[in-house]
């Protein structure tokens, strides 16, 4: 048995740290335990999780048989210990790569990555059920793509605070493509497929499974989640105070979070750039739907919000645009989703 333990501890031989408040992470053996070291900045809900191919992908759901400092509400402090009853798990140490991580959601309900020294939010969205498209404080304005309005049902996801900016592309790529250059301007000149190749790379060096919005998922975070005010725009109905559009943007994009943000705390979910879904573009359907992912096939994907060059009815909610899933533009960026 002491050889076998020693076998499994040789194997857990890495550490990835998934929030910013955590650091100083170590690990030692102290019988037929694993100590986990770490500190933590602030107050937190803490999981460890598994890997058994070098940190590629994680098991969804952290490590049962661990006491000590994890679970919900972990105080800040130095020396935080997490006790793994290694054994227990001893079945799921197969091969010679496994290592796990620690992740640390804070209590404001925003997980912070940070990726090549950027650091970037990703909020909490409690799901819930909702009317989507032309809702009646659109008015006049519904085009024919928002109809009918319908319900949708939608299960728990964390959506960037932001868009990507140009700080984090060129952190994950090494490059930067966009027009307007600058660390915390949004990146743009993106298309779909570009956005895709993105996220495949993030999710590499994170270990985690990003992704683009569904359309819905988008619309329900952009109208404020389960705090919605029914407002017109993404955080209030005078869109020169939540969007940079024709009106107020000199053509140009802007730095990301100097607009007021909407009730979830997310910003220029109107204005600035489109941002890409992943749904093919499609007719609605009347009908609840839970979790819609739209059309199984089609010849455009769906972009949202508006931009620095389109009117005030483009910025609204519930407007829809599409284009070329490979065709990049100056107006075009993108948003994430991570699912809990």
């Amino acid at each position: 048995m002491k050889k076998a333990l020693l076998y499994i501890i040789w194997m857990v031989s890495g550490f990835a740290v998934l929030a910013q408040q955590v650091s100083n992470t170590r690990f030692v053996q102290d019988g037929k335990q694993v100590k986990i070291y770490y500190d933590l900045s602030e107050t937190a809900d803490v999981g460890i999780y598994l890997s058994t191919d070098g940190g590629r992908n994680y098991e969804t759901s952290p490590i049962g048989h661990v006491s000590g400092h994890v679970g919900k509400r972990v105080p800040a402090g130095s020396g935080r210990c997490a006790v793994w009853d290694v054994l227990r798990d001893r079945d799921k140490l197969q091969g010679s790569q496994v290592c796990f991580k620690i992740k640390a959601v804070r209590q404001d309900g925003k997980q912070d990555i940070t990726i090549g020294g950027v650091s970037f939010y990703m909020v909490y969205v409690k799901g819930s059920t909702f009317r989507m498209g032309c809702t009646s404080e659109q008015g006049s304005n519904c085009r024919d793509g928002e109809i009918p309005a319908h319900s949708v049902t939608l299960s728990d996801y964390y959506i960037g605070e932001t868009e990507v900016t140009q700080a984090l592309w060129n952190a994950v790529m090494g490059d930067n493509p966009s027009h307007w250059q600058g660390d915390n301007l949004p990146v743009e000149n993106v298309s779909w497929e570009d956005a895709q190749a993105f996220i495949s790379k993030l999710n590499q060096m994170t270990g985690r499974n990003f992704r683009l919005p569904t359309e819905a998922e988008w619309e329900y975070a952009a109208r404020g989640g389960n705090k919605n005010c029914g407002y017109l725009y993404s955080g209030g109905n005078n869109i020169g105070e939540v969007a940079w559009y024709d009106g107020n943007s000199g053509k140009k994009t802007h730095a990301v979070k100097r607009k007021r943000a909407n009730e979830l705390g997310l910003y220029d979910m109107s204005g600035n750039v489109w941002e890409w879904c992943s749904d093919w573009y499609g007719a609605y359907i009347g009908g609840l739907q839970t979790n819609p992912a739209g059309p199984s096939t089609g010849s455009f994907r769906v972009l949202r919000g508006g931009c620095f060059e389109n009117f005030a009815r483009e910025c609204r909610v519930s407007h829809r645009h599409n284009f070329m899933l490979s065709q990049r533009s100056i107006y075009w960026g993108l948003r994430l989703v991570l699912l809990p």
